[in-house]
């Protein structure tokens, strides 16, 4: 299987054509982002470079056989000092046309 968006934006890739997760999602204009509590890694792209919020943000995650690319879009930040949560959305149009647009650059050049 090379891609699937599933409800919640979740993107697919097969290992077999994705060797390296983090260069496709850069390709897609993500940047790192290294959680400062806990040192995870993400990727973000922000619409509007001038403002830190609302921001797309990916999760990459190993499932086997598989790359997972776990989208949603940050509307804030997290309210509380040391509390994660914020007010995130994980479907709708805006992530929809992301997701599609990640899809977009995934297939024009589906390997690395």
């Amino acid at each position: 299987m090379f891609y699937a968006i599933f409800r919640y934006m979740k993107i697919i890739l097969s290992k077999n054509r994705v060797i390296d997760p983090e260069q496709l999602i850069r390709r897609c204009g993500y940047g790192l982002k290294v959680d400062r509590y806990g040192g995870g890694r993400s990727f973000t792209r922000h619409p509007d470079r001038t403002v830190l919020y609302p921001r797309f943000h990916v999760y990459i995650e190993d499932k086997g056989e598989n790359w997972v690319f776990d989208l949603h879009l940050d509307q804030r930040a997290p309210v509380y000092r040391g509390v994660r949560a914020h007010a995130g959305e994980k479907d709708g149009d805006v992530v929809e046309r992301e997701a599609e647009r990640i899809k977009d650059v995934l297939t024009k050049n589906p390997t690395n």
